[in-house]
């Protein structure tokens, strides 16, 4: 039996107080005291490597929506890990969340599409996020990194 911890990659981009909030919320509810066993990493998008996938066992992904579409750093994560991390992470769990001041459609459709390429399964819907992060958009984060966590929380 393996006794080493789970590991959840967290990779974002967070180029605003908004984004910022919802990083720190989404690292409390990954973090909650009644989750244990799961070693939370945390990685900007623009650092994180293959090598960090690889070392995960599931993956929460945040990003603002710019002009329509995810960030080029996400982008730029997703372009570095994909034929590396292909076949290794196949049915692994993951979920996101994205911000944006207008529409957040085309950052959405663009992760669920090099999810979907890479195998990766949904915990939940994507969050998606309109405006400046309220209270419940908070929650909503907080609960999206618990849930994800207690995914891969060994049993026992």
């Amino acid at each position: 039996m393996n006794d080493s911890p789970a590991r959840l990659l967290v990779v974002h981009h967070t180029p605003s107080p908004g984004m910022q909030a919802m990083l720190e919320a989404v690292l409390a509810g990954a973090r909650d005291e009644e989750i244990s066993g799961v070693d939370v990493v945390v990685r900007p998008a623009l650092v994180a490597s293959a090598v960090d996938v690889l070392e995960a066992d599931a993956f929460l992904l945040g990003t603002p929506a710019n002009i329509g579409y995810m960030s080029g750093a996400l982008k730029h994560f997703f372009d570095q890990i994909y034929y590396p991390c292909l076949d290794a992470t196949t049915k692994a769990p993951f979920a996101a969340y994205v911000h944006g001041n207008e529409g957040v459609e085309g950052a959405v459709r663009g992760i669920g599409a090099i999810t979907s390429a890479l195998g990766w399964e949904p915990v939940a819907p994507v969050l998606e996020v309109m405006g400046a992060p309220d209270k419940a958009a908070l929650e909503s984060c907080r609960e999206l990194g618990a849930v994800l966590a207690a995914t891969i929380m060994p049993e026992g």
